[in-house]
């Protein structure tokens, strides 16, 4: 259960009902996640942040 279901369920739609156009969105809202979990309490944050 947990993440791994949810990311298997979504490939799963994505293979079966032929949505390869999905692909790049949940790509790109991963990696945004990624960005935001990995930099909230670093120093690195204030550059980020100039960044938007």
């Amino acid at each position: 259960m947990g993440k791994a279901s949810i990311l298997k369920e979504l490939w799963d739609f994505m293979k079966t009902r032929k949505r390869w156009w999905l692909l790049p969105i949940v790509v790109m809202l991963v990696l945004l996640g990624l960005l935001i979990v990995l930099t909230e309490g670093s120093a690195l944050a204030p550059f980020i942040y100039t960044l938007f």
